[in-house]
């Protein structure tokens, strides 16, 4: 396991190691999604983030159905009735 030690900072900062940074592409600014399970922090990318959460829906959806257009054809029947 790669692991490195880090300080926390004044305001709850912590810095993540430019080899970690790299490892993830990481650059000045990009968002990260924290997440908290049993006990532990992980840092993910948000395209990780995303991804993950597509995974999981991904599951519950018939192959070949589309939940966009779903949508897209609700609004529009939605829209007509109105």
């Amino acid at each position: 396991m790669n692991e490195v030690k880090s300080r926390l900072h004044v305001g709850g900062r912590l810095v993540i190691p430019s080899r970690y940074r790299k490892a993830l592409g990481l650059k000045p600014g990009d968002e990260v999604v924290l997440i908290l399970e049993e006990g532990e922090i992980r840092v993910v990318t948000a395209r990780q983030a995303v991804r993950r959460a597509q995974a999981l829906v991904r599951r519950y959806v018939p192959k070949g159905r589309s939940l966009s257009e779903d949508l897209i054809r609700e609004r529009r029947e939605e829209a007509a009735r109105a």
